[in-house]
């Protein structure tokens, strides 16, 4: 496409990327996907001809449209553009990006804002499951503009708090696809667990790290990158996911006694590519791993009592808040988390 196409450009949480109405890109998946590649930059390390920012986490796509359902406002779905490869998918959803989506859907018109705060229910396509977001609209504007902060983004900004409908199984189809809290992996003890992010949890200690490492140690560990390929290529079938070989679930996380006051450290790969943070479904599935007997995370966590728990998950950048409810019987009834978004431009987007 050599014409323009209207799109905003936003952080979500601790991602970046492009957030674009439904309508405005070719219907065609094909033709669609070969654009956003273009306008990525990629397949390229530095994606030097195009807007990502040479990393997973900036190289991201957010499609929103007008929903049909009773239940969501808006639909959502998440597409991740690979860095080096001409490679464009939707196997997997981004709570960090559905940050976005609310600011991003009152802005453009699809929902009416309220003086104060306005909540916009988002059907998210590629888990077929529902979040409501909670946007800060004083006199009926979004603002950007707050006090809320959260590790691996600088400065202060307004709150976007989420709340997550029912996303156990969302894309393997059970909180644990096989049935299991442990299973053996290639002779390591794991967790395959999806509480909206497919994720295997794995003791840092297994594979011969300590699970403080820095993102640029774990990224230049080779042999700790065969070995984590090697189990995720084994974990897809048994999590209902299939051949993952070309696909960006699950995710890896490496998982280590907390040692700055959160529920435990954190080292996630994505999958290839060691996270600056945590991703907030992975963040929520791997706190629901530490509150699971017999799992490999609940051996080390340090879990809050009660039956509403914050559970900070440490990463290499800090920590993120997952929030849990649960019932009686330990079992979790609700998830949430705290985000914030911005704007960085509204405009026209070429690719070749």
């Amino acid at each position: 496409m050599s014409d323009g196409v209207r799109c905003m450009w936003m952080r979500g949480g601790t991602s970046r990327g492009g957030v674009f109405l439904a309508a405005d890109l070719p219907a065609d998946t094909a033709a669609r996907d070969a654009f956003l590649l273009g306008v990525m930059g990629s397949p390229d390390p530095r994606q030097i001809d195009g807007l990502g920012g040479g990393d997973p986490l900036t190289s991201k796509v957010a499609i929103v449209s007008p929903s049909a359902r009773d239940d969501a406002d808006v639909d959502y779905l998440f597409l991740q553009v690979f860095v080096d490869q001409a490679l464009v998918t939707d196997a997997q959803g981004c709570g960090n990006m559905l940050a976005a989506v609310g600011p991003f859907a009152i802005e453009r018109g699809l929902v009416p804002a309220s003086d104060g705060e306005t909540r916009v229910r988002i059907y998210m396509e590629n888990t077929a499951k529902v979040a409501v977001a909670r946007v800060a609209t004083p006199g009926g504007r979004v603002t950007y503009r707050g006090a809320a902060r959260i590790d691996g983004v600088p400065g202060w900004a307004a709150a976007v708090p989420l709340e997550f409908l029912d996303v156990a199984g969302s894309s393997c189809g059970a909180l644990l696809p096989t049935g299991r809290a442990l299973d053996m992996i290639d002779g390591v003890a794991v967790t395959c667990i999806d509480n909206g992010m497919p994720v295997v949890v794995i003791a840092a200690s297994d594979m011969g790290i300590t699970g403080y490492e820095t993102r640029e140690e774990l990224d230049a560990n080779t042999a700790l990158k065969t070995r984590l390929e090697a189990i995720r290529l084994l974990a897809g079938p048994m999590m209902n996911l299939g051949d993952v070989a070309q696909k960006s679930v699950p995710k890896m996380t490496m998982v280590a006694p907390p040692r700055d006051g959160g529920a435990i450290a954190t080292r996630t790969f994505i999958p290839h590519r060691c996270h600056a943070s945590i991703g907030v479904f992975g963040a929520v599935s791997v706190a629901t791993a530490c509150i699971l007997p017999g799992a490999p995370a609940a051996a080390i966590a340090a879990v809050p009592e009660g039956f509403d728990k914050v559970l900070l998950i440490e990463h290499p950048s800090g920590a993120t808040p997952a929030i849990l409810s649960v019932d009686g019987e330990g079992r979790v009834t609700r998830a949430g988390m705290l985000r914030t978004a911005r704007k960085l431009f509204d405009g026209e987007v070429f690719a070749q």
